[in-house]
């Protein structure tokens, strides 16, 4: 049986390049209401950037946190074409729901 942090990841693998995600979206997509565990597996990803926790963002579009600080995350979610306006994502526009 898969662990939490293990489906976290490949629920994550699934996010294409141009959109994000919510940590309470990938919360709901495996039945629970634990975001800040998604966020926990998220920080311990070993694969990234191939694992894309990049692209997961907080429910309210600001950036939240990244290991390797929030401005590369907004580095790298700006090359895949993601428009960032005051540390905010338009979720209307960028949301990917599982």
């Amino acid at each position: 049986m898969m662990k939490f942090s293990e489906k976290v990841l490949e629920l994550t693998k699934r996010i294409p390049e141009g959109k994000v995600t919510t940590y309470s979206e990938i919360a709901r997509t495996l039945n629970t209401r634990a975001y800040r565990a998604v966020g926990q597996a998220l920080k311990r990803n070993p694969h990234a950037p191939r694992i894309p926790c990049h692209r997961v963002i907080r429910a309210d579009g600001l950036l939240g946190g990244y290991s390797r600080s929030v401005e590369k995350k907004s580095e790298l979610l700006k090359k895949e074409g993601i428009e960032i306006q005051n540390n905010r994502i338009d979720l209307k526009k960028f949301l990917f729901r599982f």
